[in-house]
């Protein structure tokens, strides 16, 4: 599309409510520049860089596992004691698991569990109970600030995940995380899928690799060197023409794998994950956010409970606290 000062310009797919597909620097893409140390040439030479099709043989698994976590504030809270007064939340949080069986054709929902917690530096802090609502207390360090809070709930959501992923698993399935892997690079066969890109990792010559890629095409597999490092890869999920970073997602594998480990498993996300891609008339995050993981987070969102209901709990647990 071409404005009426002759300037090309994209709209991205993704509602704004939701941000953007990527956080981008002039509309070029990824905004900010990583510092982590690549290692480019593992599958190909940087200078054979190209883009990669399916390969012949290669067969996606009979079921895939996409796992998601969901969470959300119920309430700030301030505890006063004789060291002063320190921030909390008081937060719930659910993570579940969707089997998708290829062959069967058929997608259901294999586990989920709900955690609540009360985040807070506070010393003195005891769990807050009300009825069956419970929030046990999370004592986070450093200071506490309030600002800094909601990123601790990322733990132990983390945790409800693995523990909900491991309870369903079964031999030779495939298990897709929805975002970085973090903490579950040891879980076997599992990818971590990145829907929004943040950081720009490849050379403006390695990037063109990836901003070129058609539908269903992958960019060769490389190494992050980062605290959270490992095997990575582009892919490009089917989309319309757009803009250069439209349907493009990033892949995560454990370090440990050898090289043709990672390599196998990123060709098997090419076969399997451009089937769950999402359409812009059913989804405002299309087509990163796929179809089972939209339909989990619809049905975790709804198993956290009335917000209205729990803040108001919370509110009258803190009254009968202070009496």
């Amino acid at each position: 599309m071409t404005s009426p000062a002759g300037a090309r310009f994209f709209v991205d797919s993704w509602d704004p409510a939701y941000g953007a597909s990527f956080e981008a620097a002039g509309g070029a893409g990824p905004a900010a520049p990583s510092s982590a140390q690549v290692e480019a040439d593992v599958e190909l030479p940087v200078t054979d860089w190209r883009a990669i099709d399916v390969r012949p043989g290669v067969r996606a698994p009979d079921v895939v596992l996409l796992v998601d976590g969901v969470r959300r504030i119920d309430a700030s809270v301030w505890t006063a004691e004789d060291g002063g007064s320190f921030p909390g939340i008081a937060a719930s949080y659910a993570a579940g698991v969707v089997r998708c069986d290829l062959d069967r054709g058929a997608a259901e929902l294999a586990g989920s569990r709900v955690g609540r917690g009360l985040f807070t530096a506070s010393p003195s802090a005891q769990d807050v109970v009300a009825g069956a609502i419970r929030y046990p207390v999370h004592r986070v360090g450093g200071t506490g600030e309030l600002s800094k809070l909601p990123a601790a709930v990322q733990g132990p959501l983390t945790a409800l995940e693995v523990a909900v992923s491991d309870a369903v698993r079964a031999d030779g399935d495939l298990l897709v995380v929805d975002g970085p892997l973090r903490s579950r690079r040891n879980l076997p066969r599992t990818l971590g899928y990145i829907k929004t890109q943040h950081s720009q990792y490849l050379d403006a010559r390695l990037t063109s690799v990836v901003t070129g890629l058609a539908p269903g095409q992958r960019c060769p597999v490389f190494r992050l060197g980062t605290a959270w490092g490992g095997w990575s890869w582009y892919l490009r999920l089917p989309v319309a023409a757009g803009a250069p970073w439209a349907g493009i997602v990033r892949m995560e594998c454990s370090a440990e794998l050898t090289v043709p480990e990672a390599i196998a498993l990123a060709d098997l996300s090419l076969v399997t994950l451009p089937r769950f891609a999402s359409t812009p008339y059913k989804d405002p995050r299309a087509p990163q956010n796929l179809v089972p993981i939209a339909g989990l987070e619809r049905r975790l969102r709804g198993m956290l409970g009335d917000a209205r209901l729990l803040h108001r709990v919370l509110t009258s647990a803190a009254r009968g606290i202070r009496r």
